[in-house]
């Protein structure tokens, strides 16, 4: 069975859809908590404070960053096995086959754009909230800090504001053909059902992505245009 998960494309795909589909309900989780920063600060800082330094937190946190690396390593593994099958052909071909989505040909570039601001997301939050208090645990001293108040000042950047936008833009369009494509490696492939999922996507991209992109756009308006 493990063979044939690794060496299969099948098995690939199948570890591409269950990492995905784990890291799409941890976007939906978050996007959610993330619009508390508009709604109600203190509502924001209270989420931040329960999902700090704590066991379960921490558990999470390593899982997700399993899940995040195996994604990334059999996505760029994938796309090198793509290419060795269809050899001197992918040098061949200029236009787009007929149905083929441009998401679909560029999921690796969007996935690369998204890794990229990933990091940079890590560092403002991550690294400046969990990690701050963890390391403030370790060493005996008891740190919280406000969640809410280092969003606001984040996002007193209008360059920042931009880039958040941009960067969840390549999320929307990765997550549009990532959620249908995982469903129809799980089986959901026939005709009935491809329209079906492709629109499900959609929706649930549009829905989580734009939960997040009110934050920087809320900011962006609130702070530089009124």
């Amino acid at each position: 069975m493990a063979v044939f998960i690794i060496n299969s494309s099948i098995g690939r795909k199948l570890i591409m859809s269950i990492t995905g589909a784990a890291l799409v309900l941890f976007l939906t989780f978050h996007s959610i908590m993330n619009i508390f920063v508009i709604i109600s600060p203190k509502v924001y800082d209270a989420i931040c404070y329960f999902l700090g330094a704590n066991w379960y937190a921490l558990i999470a946190t390593l899982v997700l960053a399993f899940l995040t690396v195996v994604h990334v390593l059999y996505a760029f593994w994938l796309t090198l096995q793509n290419k060795i099958a269809r050899g001197r052909d992918a040098y061949s071909v200029n236009k787009r086959p007929k149905g083929v989505e441009w998401a679909s040909e560029n999921m690796l570039v969007l996935g690369l754009i998204i890794l990229g601001f990933l990091a940079l997301h890590l560092y403002n939050f991550w690294y400046k909230m969990q990690l701050t208090e963890l390391l403030g645990k370790i060493n005996g001293e008891e740190i919280s800090v406000a969640g809410a108040a280092l969003v606001q000042g984040l996002f007193q950047s209008p360059v920042y504001c931009l880039l958040y936008i941009v960067w969840l833009t390549a999320l929307w369009f990765h997550l549009t053909h990532g959620v249908w494509s995982a469903l129809q490696s799980i089986g959901w492939s026939n005709d009935i059902w491809l329209p079906r999922i492709k629109v499900i996507s959609n929706v649930v991209s549009t829905i989580v992505v734009g939960l997040f992109m009110l934050v920087p756009i809320y900011y962006l308006i609130v702070n530089f245009i009124l």
